[in-house]
């Protein structure tokens, strides 16, 4: 749809601002203002993003271009195959002000600092006056997280989580927590047993329209990571409705039990799937919690399932935005561990004999998807073992997962996954043996390397690369009161014994992939 010259507002909508209650959408005049939506090659092409984030998130578009469509509003929407697509979203903002001459330019602020700073220039530019609206979809504004934050010698999530449960009210009894705990993350830790049958999952089989979209990103993105053949995210509010609903009925009594065991060939298990949905803007964070809430409340879901669920919307997603804002843009170089190896290629073809690894790697491929604990204590925990440098590893979860976007991704990644921030996020390296992973899965039965041996071409990788990693690592971590433990024991063993750790972690390294650049 166009509009006539002398619009009154044009309002800027990008892929995860898909949210009917949007800032930049309010006081909209569905008369006078244009709403402008823009697939640009800058936007899928500046990370290599998994098929599937790239199908999700056009799909989306143009699904909520349509709904916008139905309630009178003219959209200005340009399709990534247009001839005339100027290839960068400030590109098409610049050239819509240009064609339509609008009174005032409306822009929701962006997820990612790279783009906000692109809007300050445009700004600072634009003919037009352009006002930048905090997005407030989420539970904790940056000035509220700025009061929490100020002061603190430490930033640590459980603290502000309480925080922000005062705040909500949500799962509290008075003043004091629902249950007397506010964390119940101990009662969460269970591995899976054998005989337990997996629930099945609601997926979205897509429509014409995805469809469409599907095989355009096909042709176009054919060298990207990725498969499209299992494609069922939701791309409309009313399947991402659908989705949580499903899950709050059927799901969220055994989130808790199960919300950190691994399986293989299980990639969903108890797990939400809606963390693309609540990124894009097709689910509002305070409400999924709210009906987690009610949930529990109705007897329908245990307190340690619905308390561990809520904890991490209302208490991770909202944390990590808030440090990303923080601290950026100083957070995006961080690499206190001096970490310099490359990624090794095994975690984009999945092509290695490490049975964890490689059931991450193949979930990724074919669904854009692992859950938190692979993440973190799979393929992160390798990742810092290696050593490899953040940089390669914010790179390689930005491309294969579909619910990625750099506030979310980077904190997680930078500070949990990696410790290359140091300490910001989380107060010690996730760091672990092959016993961690044989305590919450079934991979080391069938595993080709030996969880049990700690050393030698036969050991599990991740046995060999701990201790010396540790000890590489001596100076800037045996001061972290989380990791006395490890260092006391390595204190007890000579200072040749030591040597021969680092040197069969440098084997493993080498062996692995992990060598420097260059």
């Amino acid at each position: 749809m166009t509009a006539a010259v002398g619009t009154g507002a044009l309002r800027l909508v990008l892929g995860d601002q898909l949210s009917d209650g949007l800032a930049g959408l309010r006081d909209l005049d569905a008369v006078r203002d244009v709403v402008l939506m823009a697939e640009v090659e800058g936007e899928t092409g500046y990370v290599r993003h998994h098929k599937q984030k790239i199908a999700l998130v056009l799909a989306g578009m143009r699904a909520f271009a349509a709904r916008l469509g139905e309630r009178g509003v003219t959209v200005r929407y340009v399709r990534l195959d247009d001839p005339d697509n100027r290839q960068s979203i400030v590109d098409e903002l610049a050239r819509a002000v240009e064609d339509l001459d609008p009174e005032r330019v409306i822009l929701t602020e962006p997820g990612e600092w790279r783009l906000a700073e692109a809007f300050r220039a445009f700004a600072a530019e634009c003919v037009a006056p352009v006002e930048v609206r905090e997005d407030d979809r989420f539970i904790c504004g940056h000035a509220m997280f700025q009061r929490w934050a100020e002061g603190r010698r430490q930033l640590r999530m459980e603290f502000f989580y309480r925080e922000i449960r005062r705040r909500t009210g949500l799962l509290m009894d008075g003043d004091q927590p629902e249950g007397g705990r506010w964390n119940f993350d101990a009662e969460n830790r269970k591995r899976l047993p054998a005989s337990i049958d997996t629930p099945s999952r609601l997926r979205c089989p897509p429509d014409e329209a995805t469809r469409a979209v599907i095989a355009m990103v096909q042709a176009r993105f054919e060298d990207h990571f990725g498969d499209l053949d299992g494609f069922g995210w939701p791309v409309t509010h009313d399947q991402a409705e659908a989705v949580l609903a499903d899950f709050l009925k059927h799901i969220l009594p055994g989130f808790g039990d199960w919300q950190d065991a691994m399986a293989e060939d299980e990639p969903f298990l108890w797990h939400g799937l809606i963390s693309t949905a609540l990124n894009m803007g097709l689910l509002d964070p305070l409400a999924v919690c709210r009906r987690a809430e009610a949930e529990y409340r109705a007897g329908r879901a245990p307190l340690n399932a619905v308390e561990g669920f809520i904890r991490q919307i209302l208490g991770w997603r909202e944390f990590v935005r808030g440090i990303y804002w923080l601290k950026a843009p100083e957070y995006l170089r961080r690499n206190h561990l001096d970490a310099d190896r490359a990624l090794p290629w095994f975690f984009w073809s999945g092509e290695t004999d490490m049975a964890c690894v490689a059931d991450a790697v193949t979930q990724a491929r074919s669904h854009a998807y692992a859950h938190h604990i692979q993440r973190l204590m799979v393929t992160g925990n390798l990742a810092m073992l290696l050593g490899v440098h953040p940089d390669a590893v914010d790179d390689w979860y930005m491309v294969v997962f579909a619910d990625a976007y750099e506030w979310v991704e980077m904190p997680n990644t930078r500070g949990m996954a990696t410790f290359a921030d140091g300490g910001i996020v989380g107060s010690k390296p996730y760091a672990a043996s092959g016993a961690y992973i044989d305590r919450m899965s079934d991979y080391c039965g069938g595993c080709a390397f030996d969880v049990k041996a700690r050393s030698g071409p036969g050991a599990c990788p991740f046995n060999r690369l701990y201790w010396g990693f540790l000890e590489r690592n001596r100076e800037r971590l045996r001061d972290n009161p989380r990791l006395a433990m490890p260092y006391r024991t390595l204190d007890r063993w000579s200072e040749d014994q030591r040597a021969a750790l680092v040197r069969e972690a440098e084997e493993a390294r080498a062996e692995l992939g992990a060598v420097k650049p260059g």
